[in-house]
């Protein structure tokens, strides 16, 4: 298992369901994180790692805020995006100030070749090795990471992590159907506290399938 740190300092984490508020989510959904590691080792093709565990978590409370800006939308046909009335004010939820942990385990892999924590691995250690074009962001393509590195066991701290929970508090994504929302799946799961140093258990980290 490979645990990273990634500071960020501003994202919106957009709710699935947020349409005339855009709310943000708590902590990027493990989908979100899955994408990110899939833009940092330069791979195209999001079907490629399906099965990796990834799990997100929290070392910070983030600072919450909203602004105002322009928001596209589709009401005129005739009309690029983003023109006359395809375009509308609105607000929406940024954090700032976001410092994450996320776990990852391939061992679920089904891919031949390479796993992503392998992949990951090597972009750590030898970043002249990777293919990829882009800035490096977690959410938004606007929203640019500012850092990322191992976790270091030798410095433990207190962090939530998002684990499964038959019950859980919190539905998030693993994985996001872009067209429409009917392929979009979620699991349930809890903020948990736990210690930076001590990898969570594999089974309750939510597991990257579109079925």
């Amino acid at each position: 298992m490979l645990g990273l740190e990634v500071t960020v300092p501003v994202a919106c984490f957009r709710k699935g369901f947020a349409r005339e508020y855009w709310e943000t989510e708590e902590l990027p959904p493990p989908a979100t994180c899955y994408g990110f590691l899939l833009s940092f080792v330069g791979e195209r093709d999001r079907r490629r790692h399906v099965g990796a565990r990834v799990c997100p978590a929290l070392f910070n409370q983030p600072q919450r805020s909203a602004v105002l800006r322009t928001l596209w939308r589709v009401k005129e046909r005739g009309l690029l995006p983003g023109v006359g009335t395809n375009s509308r004010p609105d607000y929406q939820e940024l954090l700032t100030n976001i410092q994450l942990a996320i776990w990852l385990d391939s061992t679920e892999e089904s891919v031949v070749g390479p796993s992503l924590e392998e992949r990951v691995g090597v972009a750590l250690d030898h970043p002249e090795r990777i293919d990829r074009f882009g800035g490096l962001s977690l959410g938004e393509s606007t929203h640019l990471v500012d850092e990322i590195r191992p976790i270091r066991p030798e410095l433990s701290r207190p962090l939530r992590a998002y684990l499964l929970a038959e019950e859980g508090r919190f539905s998030l994504p693993v994985w996001v159907d872009h067209v429409g929302s009917a392929g979009t799946r979620y699991v349930t799961g809890d903020l948990v506290e736990v210690d930076s140093a001590v990898p969570p258990p594999s089974d309750r980290m939510p597991r990257i399938e579109p079925h």
